[in-house]
Formats: C-alpha cells, sequence, structure tokens
C-alpha cells in the first residue's frame, strides 16, 4: 500500500496521508516521499497549489515511535528536516483539511500553510517536552507569534490536546466544518486559488513571509540542533522507552 498518495488535478497536487490503520503516524520513508512530492510540487509548472490531506478520522498522529526510534533524524539532511526546510520555503499556496488527531508534526506542519479548514473533531497537540524533547518545524517562533505567548507556552510546556474552536479562535484555522466535508471544501478554495494568477498568488505570499523568511531557516536549524542532542539525553531515553513499555513515564530524577 502505498502510505503517502499523490494526486495532480486541475492545477492541484493534492499528497494524501495513507495510512489510517496507524492513525497516519509518518516514517521516515513517509517523509522521504513528502519531501520529495513538495520539491516536485515547486518545480513543477503544473501544480498552481498543494494541499496536505488526511482521512475524516484522523490527520496525522505524529511520527511512527518505533520507526522513528530506529531512524532518528541525527543530521539536518534527516527526511523531516529537509521537508520542513521546504516547506517554509514553498513559494506556491498551501491548504490543509485536518479532521481528528493532528500531533506533533500533524500541528507543526500547519503554521506552513497559508489556509487551514479542520473538522469539528480535529485535536491539535504538540507533546514535544512530554517526550523529553523540543518543538521543531520553527513552531517555538510561529506559534507564540500566532497564538500569543501564554497559550503557545501552554500548548507547548503542557503538550495538551486543543480542539477545533480554539484552533479557529487563535488563528491556526479559517473555518471549522463537518468532517466528512473537509477534504471537499478544501479542494473547492483550491481550485478557486489554481484559477487565479500565479505570478499574483507567488509575489503576494513572498511579501507576507519575506519579513521573517529568514528567521524561519534560523530557528528551525536551532531546533533541529537541539532535538537531534535531546533524543540522546536520559529524558527522551525514558519518554520513549515508556511508550514502547506502554508505561507512564518517571521524570522525577531527570
Amino acid at each position: 500500500m502505498t502510505e503517502i498518495l499523490s494526486h495532480i488535478d486541475a492545477g492541484v497536487m493534492t499528497l494524501t496521508f495513507n495510512r489510517v490503520d496507524k492513525k497516519n503516524s509518518l516514517t521516515a520513508a513517509m517523509y522521504t516521499a513528502l519531501a520529495d512530492a513538495v520539491t516536485q510540487a515547486e518545480r513543477n509548472p503544473e501544480v498552481r497549489v498543494l494541499v496536505f490531506q488526511g482521512h475524516e478520522t484522523v490527520f496525522c498522529a505524529g511520527n511512527d515511535i518505533a520507526d522513528f526510534l530506529n531512524n532518528p533524524p541525527s543530521t539536518p539532511d534527516a527526511p523531516v528536516f529537509r521537508l520542513l526546510r521546504s516547506m517554509a520555503a514553498f513559494p506556491k499556496p498551501v491548504l490543509a483539511a485536518v479532521a481528528g488527531p493532528a500531533v506533533g508534526i500533524g500541528t507543526t506542519l500547519l503554521f506552513h500553510c497559508d489556509l487551514v479548514y479542520a473538522g469539528d473533531n480535529a485535536a491539535f497537540a504538540m507533546p514535544f517536552v512530554n517526550l523529553g524533547v523540543c518543538p521543531e518545524a520553527a513552531s517555538s517562533l510561529l506559534a507564540p507569534q500566532m497564538m500569543g505567548y501564554h497559550r503557545a507556552a501552554e500548548a507547548l510546556l503542557l503538550g495538551e490536546p486543543f480542539m477545533a474552536e480554539a484552533a479557529l479562535e487563535i488563528g491556526l484555522v479559517n473555518r471549522v466544518l463537518p468532517p466528512t466535508e473537509v477534504n471537499s471544501y478544501v479542494q473547492v478554495q483550491a481550485r478557486k486559488l489554481a484559477a487565479k494568477p500565479l505570478s499574483s498568488l507567488l509575489e503576494t505570499k513572498r511579501l507576507m513571509k519575506a519579513g521573517q523568511a529568514a528567521l524561519v531557516q534560523q530557528q528551525m536549524n536551532e531546533e533541529a540542533a537541539s532535538f537531534g542532542r535531546m533524543l540522546t539525553e536520559p529524558a527522551a531515553k525514558e519518554a520513549f522507552g515508556a511508550f514502547m513499555e506502554k508505561r507512564k513515564p518517571d521524570f522525577s530524577k531527570l
């Protein structure tokens, strides 16, 4: 089974997380496929808009932990970091259709989308601290900017989920819909964009992001360095060990 589906129609490339039995958790191979597809979407003149979607019951549960432990992102060229850098620099409009859980990168990826539509069953979470690591995707910069410092601190330090209506209130999503309607609605919005002059879309997006593009890349690099280091430290080892052993982690001495 292909775990990342790619389809181009009417100027829209749609990338679908297709591992529903594993809650669309991402492996290193899936990150590679996604990074390659984003690069293709940037270079392909037939692609004017990029869409990410999952299933009506789940968007993306973050990393597949077993695969993650076997293939940790230990270098800047790791597939996950390659995907994030390409998303941050992607010049064309990016939309996301989010229903069900959006965990870890399932949420932080959305900071690099231009339009995000959510099902009323969407649940967003950035539980990096709970895993003994730190944020990625420049979320340590972008979450406080979007959410305000205290709400971002609550989301990033506690790592607890927040629901679709809260995401709408803070501006992470544009609209909340019934879960069965999200993917189709996003396709309608994507086709509206694809019918507009691409030169105007590109320049408008460039101007909106130009002021902090370098800062976002710098923050990503700093996060990646910290993330790689923290993976080898006791807190992460305890967190991931507890996850695999299905027990509560003990950070009392860490």
